[in-house]
């Protein structure tokens, strides 16, 4: 049974178009094609990929923040609650004003008080800027490499054609650009419970998951042309976006802007312009003059649609950044992160504090029954 079902997985009307299979990528005559077992190898490389960024985040990244002068300021922690924090971690990060009333008369604080203590308890989660510079880092420097490779293996690859060529065999760059891309963005995967979360967190995990499984699928299936490409138009603006956020924690203004606006540039150009007008619009259009479609080739698309809507999702985010900062020449805020929250009214509600009843200790006020409710 088992033994049939596998048969009907692999069957070659499902991966391949009409007259073509698994047969063609038999080696023959010197030349090597893809495998199915090539892609094991990619868990090994992800693994890898686990262990050297924590040694370069330890290495390179944290020196190069130092360098830069990339510092957290320092964060005021809320004073401990044990009423406040079960509701913190059990129900809601930000209660309602109905649940901060509630909580105001079950802990006898004010409601001012309750809400500042979400305020810096939330603050107190919140990632620092040494933790997002070395994410960044990373990134980009992986991206920068994996463009320039993707360049030198673009020498090998003459068409973007989505259509399959039994007579193309492959060569040993791509194998390795194929392995070590895919080995990267399996090990995303592996890191994304300890990462930065951003506001796109769930776009991000569509995007990963879509990029391996098109990775695959092409390396499969022998659409080296159509993937190497793919893959070179995404890394060709997203070292840039990395770049830009080093920058931007650094607090180097003007390079930050220039950086972040040739992204958006390279971006739009790559991914709402190369990729659906040419890449897609080959793989989808030029197929259907060799051969009838099959699902492969419906499999294939799909992945690339679904990567298309997401950056047509970025791009108006890019381009909300973009509005915002060149009129007033501001610095670049990342539309995706969660900004820490003002300790301003903090500040001002310690003043009240400190003026009611004397004395603040150890830069919280206090949490007891000695306050106004009505503070």
């Amino acid at each position: 049974m088992l033994s049939q079902l596998r048969e009907q997985i692999w069957a070659d009307w499902i991966w391949f178009p009409e007259g073509h299979g698994w047969a063609d990528l038999t080696d023959h005559d010197g030349k090597v094609f893809p495998k199915t077992q090539d892609l094991w190898a990619t868990i090994p490389i992800a693994l890898c990929f686990l262990v050297i960024r924590q040694i370069f985040e330890r290495t390179v990244a944290i020196p190069l923040a130092s360098l830069m002068k990339v510092s957290d300021k320092q964060r005021v922690r809320a004073s401990p609650n044990p009423i406040l924090e079960s509701h913190f971690c059990s129900t809601s990060k930000h209660p309602t004003q109905v649940l901060v009333l509630t909580l105001s008369k079950q802990t006898g604080c004010s409601v001012r008080q309750v809400q500042r203590w979400f305020r810096r308890r939330r603050n107190q989660d919140r990632p620092s800027k040494v933790k997002k510079f070395r994410e960044a880092s990373w990134r980009f420097t992986f991206y920068l490499l994996a463009f320039f490779a993707g360049l030198a293996v673009l020498a090998d690859v003459s068409s973007p054609s989505g259509s399959y060529r039994k007579q193309t065999p492959l060569v040993p760059s791509q194998y390795w650009y194929y392995v070590i891309e895919l080995g990267f963005y399996v090990s995303l995967l592996f890191s994304v419970a300890s990462d930065v979360k951003r506001k796109d967190f769930k776009e991000q995990i569509v995007h990963h998951v879509a990029t391996i499984a098109l990775i695959s699928f092409s390396w499969l299936v022998n659409y080296i042309r159509a993937g190497t490409l793919i893959m070179l138009v995404h890394d060709a603006s997203d070292y840039l976006m990395e770049s830009a956020k080093m920058f931007n924690y650094a607090g180097w203004r003007k390079t930050c802007n220039f950086i972040f606006t040739l992204f958006a540039v390279v971006f739009i150009i790559t991914r709402l312009v190369i990729l659906p007008f040419w890449i897609i619009h080959t793989t989808w259009v030029y197929p259907l003059t060799l051969y009838p479609p099959f699902i492969g080739f419906y499999f294939f698309n799909g992945l690339l649609l679904v990567l298309q809507v997401l950056h047509i999702f970025w791009a108006a985010l890019i381009l909300r950044m973009v509005i915002k900062f060149l009129p007033g020449n501001d610095i670049v805020e990342d539309e995706r992160s969660d900004k820490e929250e003002s300790e301003s009214e903090d500040e001002e509600d310690e003043r009240r504090e400190k003026s009611k009843n004397g004395h603040v200790q150890n830069g919280h006020a206090l949490l007891n029954n000695n306050h106004s409710k009505t503070d």
